[in-house]
């Protein structure tokens, strides 16, 4: 069984490959566009895409996975990525750019301002 560790480095890899994705985070790895996340790797060891809904129903059936559930609770636009898939990165590719594509078309999230001192 492959560690956190090894499973980070195969996804620090498939984000190396979509040359729109910038990988951030210290603790959670992620990639986010205007404010959107769109992949990360959970807590529990696997990595997490953030799908549109024709996409989503696809790659949950093709790779008999699930949705996300986090904290008790079902993200219904993240999928599971298998950790057999995350192994062929060349495959996902066109995942990550779907989801990539998708947020892409998000409204952007307005930028949190600093708070100013004695307000």
């Amino acid at each position: 069984m492959e560690t956190n560790q090894g499973k980070i480095m195969r996804y620090k890899k498939l984000a190396g490959l979509h040359r729109d994705s910038e990988l951030k985070g210290d603790t959670i790895p992620y990639t986010a566009l205007n404010g959107h996340m769109y992949s990360y790797f959970n807590k529990g060891g696997f990595v997490a895409l953030r799908l549109p809904e024709t996409v989503k129903a696809a790659f949950i059936n093709k790779h008999n996975t699930t949705l996300v559930t986090a904290y008790g609770i079902v993200q219904k636009e993240y999928v599971v990525v298998p950790d057999s898939r995350l192994a062929n990165t060349e495959e996902l590719l066109p995942y990550l750019q779907a989801s990539h594509d998708y947020v892409s078309s998000l409204k952007p999230k307005p930028a949190k301002g600093s708070k100013k001192e004695g307000k």
